[in-house]
């Protein structure tokens, strides 16, 4: 019992809680999508509608020929994402990371299952503003978390105290 008390309240269960649930949602969308979207696309209000695509390359459809390259590349960042995480700094941080890890994951599993090949997956898309590139739950994910962590370091970084020229700290 003790050990599962230490594991429940160790530093990276939130985060990686917080990615899991942002996997779940990223995932769960994207088979609405394939179910629903598959016959065309569902305007709602104004600009937003809801239509599928498939991205093979990167963020806003660049590097659509180098999918293995993307995923090799996603699958090191997922591996230092999880490295950081599990470092825990503050609660904050470990939100934004758990955010950030979640969508990259999201990304992660469709390029490695949504095909034939191993890593040339791609990457289900279906929120269409019409004036943005199409996206989804793992992509909001990614700028929010991204966001979030430069903040939760910009905060952290003005509540050390400032240090002298020495190394040591100035007061």
């Amino acid at each position: 019992m003790t050990a599962i008390r230490r594991a429940v309240g160790s530093p990276a269960t939130f985060p990686v809680a917080v990615a899991a649930a942002v996997v779940a949602c990223d995932q769960i969308t994207k088979q609405w999508a394939l179910w629903a979207l598959d016959t065309g696309p569902i305007d709602l209000v104004w600009t937003l509608r809801l239509r599928l695509t498939f991205n093979s390359g990167m963020a806003f459809g660049a590097g659509s020929g180098i999918g293995p390259l993307i995923g090799v590349a996603a699958l090191a960042v997922v591996v230092i994402l999880v490295r950081h995480t599990l470092q825990g700094e503050s609660r904050r941080a470990r939100l934004a990371s758990g955010i950030l890890l979640g969508g990259a994951v999201g990304n992660l599993i469709d390029r490695l299952l949504r095909d034939e090949a191993w890593l040339r997956g791609s990457v289900v898309d279906f929120i269409d503003l019409q004036w943005f590139p199409v996206f989804n739950v793992a992509d909001m994910a990614i700028n929010l978390g991204a966001v979030l962590l430069v903040i939760a370091m910009w905060l952290e970084s003005r509540q050390q105290p400032a240090a002298g020229p020495n190394g040591d700290d100035a007061a």
